[in-house]
Order: structure tokens, then C-alpha cells, then sequence
């Protein structure tokens, strides 16, 4: 915002895991692939520079559940499954809507087309939060499919939040106004 001021409703971690609704669109690509946290101001921090090395093994990226995580994997977790596989986690913090609107944020920001197919099947998820970013993701692959654009249409037709509505519209402006329009 101004030297030494830090708007925290703009970091990363705060958005990743603090923050339980839609990511404003702007934002979105400078999360990168951070689903989960960030670390860039710890390593960044003049004060850090000195500090030991955390020795403990519970600091150990092979605690829990690694060091990273299969983003197309995360958005078929249901309910269940999201707390079987994160409890004890803090991964749970974000609940499973936040982690999974992560993952579809960060794959829309890799730009792995492979992800098409999970992103499609996300447009059906049971949380309008997950629906509404995994069509934002489908629109950073672009262009994509017929079958794609197809399954936006229909999951347009169908979407009861107006929040999810507008993302759906958004993403396939991105893919191709025409090809949907008509």
C-alpha cells in the first residue's frame, strides 16, 4: 500500500487459508500455485536470516501430508474424504470449499490442460465457492474443448448462486464469447 504498510487481506497465506469466500479475480493469478499458506515473506524477512533451522520432525515436510499435493486429486475429495485424509492437519483450517477453491486456482494459474477434465467434473460440486473458481480455472486453460464449454453451459443453466452464475459467464467470455452465445 505505502512503505512499511502491508495490506493483509492481499497475502497469500491469509487468502489460502484464512479467508473463507471468493478470492477477488485480480488476485488470483499472483497466488501462483500456493494452495496452502506461503512462505516467500519468512524468506524474504531481514529478521529470518539468522534463525536456526527448525529441528523438531513435526516441522518435517514428511509429517502429515508433504510437501505437495496432487491439486487435480484434492478436487474429488468429498466431504468425508477430505476429513479422513487432512485430519490433524492444518490443512483442515481452510475447510474443504477453501482448499479445494485453492487448488482450482492454482491449476487455472499452472495452465495444465490435463486438469480440463477435473475442473469440468468441479463445476458440479456440492459448494457454489468450488463451482464458481473451477469455471475461473477453466477459463485460464483456454481454449478449450467443446465438451468444456459445453458442460459450462449447462452448469450455467442450472446455477442457483449468483456468485457462481457470474464466474461461469466470466470464464466463458475468456474461452470464447462466440462459441457460447450462440
Amino acid at each position: 500500500m505505502a512503505p512499511y504498510q502491508l495490506d493483509a487481506t492481499r497475502c497469500i497465506s491469509y487468502l489460502t487459508i484464512e479467508h473463507r469466500g471468493t478470492i477477488p479475480a485480480e488476485l488470483r493469478p499472483y497466488m501462483g500455485d500456493w494452495v496452502f499458506g506461503c512462505d516467500i515473506c519468512e524468506e524474504v524477512c531481514p529478521w529470518n536470516r539468522a534463525r536456526p533451522q527448525a529441528t523438531h520432525r513435526e516441522f518435517d515436510s514428511s509429517a502429515g501430508v508433504g510437501s505437495t499435493l496432487d491439486l487435480i486429486e484434492l478436487l474429488s475429495l468429498d466431504e468425508a474424504a477430505f476429513r479422513e485424509r487432512f485430519r490433524g492437519t492444518a490443512l483442515t483450517r481452510p475447510k474443504r470449499a477453501g482448499l479445494l477453491r485453492n487448488a482450482a486456482i492454482a491449476l487455472g494459474n499452472l495452465g495444465d490442460r490435463t486438469a480440463v477434465p477435473a475442473l469440468v467434473r468441479a463445476l458440479t460440486d456440492e459448494e457454489p465457492l468450488v463451482r464458481g473458481h473451477a469455471a475461473w480455472a477453466l477459463g485460464q486453460l483456454a481454449p478449450l474443448p467443446d465438451t468444456a464449454i459445453k458442460a459450462m453451459r449447462e452448469a450455467l443453466a442450472i446455477e442457483m448462486s449468483m456468485e457462481a452464475s457470474g464466474e461461469i459467464i466470466s470464464a466463458l467470455d475468456t474461452a470464447g464469447a462466440q462459441r457460447w452465445k450462440s
